[in-house]
């Protein structure tokens, strides 16, 4: 297993990536991937944070890419660090690698002296949200609608 960062210039291993794990796309957007989503991966950024400074991870099992995270600074207060994204494998979900993955994002948070880190999770995604209340993220009372896909999204916080 590698974690390291990745380049807009793999732009074409993200989408490949993201083609075997649709389902999670079919889910959160309502329809699959395409190749404009995987250019946005290192792009997209929570409000007010600056794409410089986020890191764009990418899992590497057996040299396959199997897994990806964003993690961006700012949002919502300055201090805080915030997982935009994290996404494994259908394949390797289950398996470790994601507590894996997600250490290395915290070790980042940490390094930057980020006293939490937040995420949203999709009420449609209750596997997802375990995991994220096995690894120790609370509900912070915030959640929303959002009007393109109807999904209700509850931010969680975990602190560091």
């Amino acid at each position: 297993m590698l974690i390291r960062e990745l380049a807009p210039s793999e732009v074409a291993l993200v989408a490949a990536f993201y083609e075997e794990a649709q389902d999670y796309w079919r889910l959160a957007d309502r329809r699959p991937p395409d190749a404009q989503k995987a250019a946005e991966f290192f792009t997209d950024g929570p409000p007010g944070c600056d794409p410089a400074q986020s890191h764009r991870l990418g899992l590497f099992v057996d040299g396959r890419l199997s897994g990806v995270a964003e993690l961006s600074f700012g949002f919502p207060a300055p201090e805080d660090g915030y997982l935009g994204l994290m996404l494994l494998a259908p394949r390797l979900r289950g398996s470790g690698h994601g507590a894996a993955l997600l250490a290395e994002v915290e070790r980042l948070a940490r390094q930057r002296s980020a006293p939490r880190l937040l995420l949203a999770v999709l009420e449609e995604n209750p596997r997802g949200r375990a995991f994220w209340e096995r690894e120790d993220f609370r509900p912070t009372g915030i959640s929303r609608r959002d009007d393109e896909t109807g999904h209700v999204i509850h931010r969680l916080e975990k602190g560091l």
